[in-house]
């Protein structure tokens, strides 16, 4: 090991963290990349453990329920401490109260008080820093969310608190997304954010066959790891994916022609104009949500190919490299990991803010 290697080990091995509402793993395996050890992910949905527990090296799976774990029980099992300025506690709750995309909000009502909840972990432990993840309507509604009281309290006990609306385009993700993100620090004086990139990823950065995705036709099943698997379509939705135009085309291409034009649409030319859409080579994707794999729920079209990204496909978009595993049953499963995922490299750059603080804040 050189020099500079074991430089960098010294001075982050003693910074480590809990990943609240982990799911598969995205923001853990960020942080494990900027060099910060990740003690736990803790999340109430069993299907991520198998994700996360092969991909998040020496790291627990706590299964529970937030509103049922208590602060003393998660301290005796991870052996932490209070006011360690070591420990980074992160929270990335499901969002689905606060989206702006439709939801049912009563099946999601419970959603609302995660923040409440992950705040009465960081008022036990006061950490050394804050991480909280979210979608920009937390902010909009930041009274209702508890995000105010919340930042309010952050502030009075000496955290440096930084929040704002990022684009992960700005942080090496091919993909617009925006998302709330918090970063609050109790070491030195200086607020921590990531680092914006001078250059931006687009599609063709990560996809087509110069970058190892082979040419597929929908309903394409991929048995091995790479999960290079395509949901399939109906003949009437292929002659719709045929007439749409290569790179960046959508539904108006075929709304002319009566046998293909979907009736909900007729008269609504300016309506949902991503429903059917290609995604463009040179430009970032859209959003990557749950439902990717499907091209009537958004601009989910591969470039060229007449078909919906792939599973591989919507996670390299995400940002998750082609080793990282995802162990689910079904297509909508796995696709469901990874559009809730916070993108892994995003998280990297958080991470790589902390542990710059966590070094000049205490010189």
């Amino acid at each position: 090991m050189e020099l500079r290697d074991e430089i960098k080990k010294s001075q982050t091995a003693s910074m480590k963290a809990v990943d609240f509402f982990c799911g598969g793993g995205g923001m853990s395996y960020g942080m494990q990349e900027a060099g910060i050890d990740v003690l736990a992910g803790i999340d109430y949905e069993i299907a991520c453990k198998k994700t996360y527990e092969a991909n998040i090296v020496d790291s627990k799976f706590i299964h529970a329920d937030v509103f049922d774990l208590k602060e003393e029980t998660l301290k005796k099992n991870l052996k932490l401490e209070k006011n360690d300025d070591n420990l980074v506690l992160i929270g990335c709750s499901p969002c689905q109260f606060w989206s702006i995309i439709n939801t049912d909000k009563n099946k999601s009502k419970k959603s609302k008080s995660l923040l409440a909840e992950f705040e009465r972990f960081v008022r036990f432990f006061n950490p050394g820093y804050v991480v909280v993840e979210n979608v920009p309507g937390v902010l909009r509604r930041k009274k209702e969310s508890g995000l105010e009281s919340f930042i309010q309290w952050l502030e009075s006990n000496e955290f440096n608190v930084h929040f704002k609306i990022h684009n992960t385009n700005d942080f090496g993700v091919p993909q617009n997304r925006k998302r709330f993100t918090l970063v609050a620090s109790r070491i030195g004086n200086d607020k921590v954010f990531p680092k914006k990139l001078a250059n931006r990823k687009t599609v063709a950065d990560v996809l087509g066959v110069k970058n190892g995705f082979k040419k597929i036709e929908a309903g394409h099943i991929d048995n091995t790891e790479f999960l290079h698997t395509a949901s399939s379509v109906a003949p009437v939705t292929l002659k719709r994916l045929i007439k749409v135009k290569k790179d960046g085309g959508d539904r108006l291409d075929f709304a002319d022609d009566p046998e293909l034009q979907l009736p909900c649409f007729a008269g609504r030319d300016k309506s949902f104009r991503d429903t059917f859409g290609r995604l463009w080579w040179n430009k970032p994707s859209n959003t990557i949500t749950t439902k990717f794999y499907s091209v009537s729920n958004g601009r989910f079209v591969h470039p060229d190919e007449d078909r919906a990204l792939s599973l591989r496909e919507g996670a390299t978009l995400q940002s998750f490299p082609k080793s990282y595993k995802f162990c689910a049953s079904s297509i909508a499963a796995i696709a469901r990991q990874i559009g809730n995922a916070v993108p892994p490299e995003y998280a990297r750059h958080i991470g790589l803010a902390i542990l710059e603080n966590n070094k000049n804040g205490k010189l």
